[in-house]
């Protein structure tokens, strides 16, 4: 294919074959909500990308149709390229969604190419991705994730009261759906994962900036010490009025719908978050989440990876300015189903298999034809 003249020049590593992408869709266990949204189905995009006899493999959790952006738009971008070079392959692929637009679609189609990119180039020599990027830390901690607004009391306590006997010291739970009930599940928690587990609360901007200062007071009496998108995550403004006015020692926290630097950026400068959030799998891949640890190491600002766990290990390992990993109950269970090498949390943090090339995860090709859309 005809380079642009930014490209690489002195290729000498194999080319970038052929990127293949599929998509699968899978029921949740139960009905499932949070502040703002309902939901009974997760799709899994994923991308395998072929150089020099070796697959690499990449994912995010999207539509549809960000499967067809890769197909359409990004694989004829990136094949030929230099499988050794992945920031050509990535400023490429930037530049060719300019007159689409970049955040949502375009930014975790991007995504899931620049995983499997990173993947593939590990595999190729022969090492873990964390190896590759420059290991910073043995592992990350992380947080269980779940408690919906759709659950029962009962069926709250079972999942965060299970995660803190597992040895998971941070739980999080969902609120902002019935606002005159939060108090009481919250509560309740904490009555049952006892004084020493740390609680975080999950809004989804599902408050108005007088009504998640006001639950916050009683939050903080319950020992909530994490208030993430108390507001929309739209609203810098009212996220850092929260975040000046909350009781001590509750972090306002927000940044899972980023999708470029200058949106994470924005929310540095305004000074509207104690702890910031990136998702890799939305966030422009690795080769993004990676930026965004140094835009929050200069601050300095800690960053903590939102969901898609086996995909945040290696690059949280790499990251100076990573604090945990969110354990999210739907992607966990997901990544089990499809993915040989998930790794499950010892001590309450998340190891990476040094055994295993790349970014340790291999693809149930069979058992995900099930799913397959």
């Amino acid at each position: 294919m005809e380079r642009d003249v930014c490209s690489t020049n002195g290729d000498s590593g194999p080319k970038i074959e052929k990127v293949q992408v599929s998509a699968y869709t899978i029921p949740t266990a139960g009905p499932e909500s949070d502040g703002t949204l309902e939901w009974d189905r997760t799709t899994l995009v994923l991308v395998d990308v072929s150089a020099g006899g070796q697959h690499g493999i990449g994912y995010t959790y999207a539509d549809v149709s960000t499967a067809w952006f890769v197909k359409q738009n990004l694989a004829p971008v990136v094949e030929g390229r230099d499988a050794m070079h992945i920031a050509d392959a990535w400023w490429a692929m930037m530049r060719s969604v300019r007159n689409l637009g970049h955040p949502g679609v375009a930014s975790m189609a991007i995504a899931a190419v620049d995983t499997a990119l990173w993947d593939v180039k590990a595999r190729l020599l022969d090492l873990p991705l964390v190896s590759l990027l420059g290991r910073v830390r043995t592992a990350v901690p992380v947080y269980g994730s779940g408690g919906f607004t759709s659950y029962s009391i009962d069926r709250l306590e079972e999942q965060l009261g299970g995660w803190v006997r597992d040895g998971i010291s941070r739980v999080k739970m969902k609120v902002g759906r019935q606002p005159d009930q939060d108090l009481r599940r919250v509560e309740a928690v904490r009555k049952t994962i006892g004084e020493e587990a740390q609680l975080f609360v999950d809004a989804n901007g599902g408050y108005g900036r007088k009504q998640a200062l006001q639950l916050s007071e009683g939050f903080a009496k319950a020992g909530v010490v994490w208030f993430e998108e108390p507001v929309s995550s739209d609203d810098t403004e009212g996220l850092r009025l929260l975040r000046n006015r909350v009781p001590a020692p509750i972090q306002v926290t927000a940044g899972e719908y980023g999708y470029d630097l200058f949106y994470f950026r924005r929310l540095l400068d305004a000074e509207a978050v104690d702890v910031l959030q990136a998702d890799a799998s939305r966030c422009g891949g690795i080769t993004g989440f990676l930026k965004v640890g140094s835009l929050c190491e200069a601050r300095p600002v800690p960053l903590s990876a939102h969901c898609a766990p086996s995909l945040h290990v290696h690059p949280g390992c790499a990251s100076m300015s990573v604090c945990h990993i969110e354990y999210f109950y739907d992607h966990v269970r997901i990544e089990q189903l499809l993915f040989d090498g998930t790794l499950r949390p010892v001590g309450g943090a998340l190891y990476p298999d040094l055994s295993r090339p790349g970014i340790g995860l291999d693809f149930k090709y069979q058992d995900a034809r099930r799913y397959q859309v």
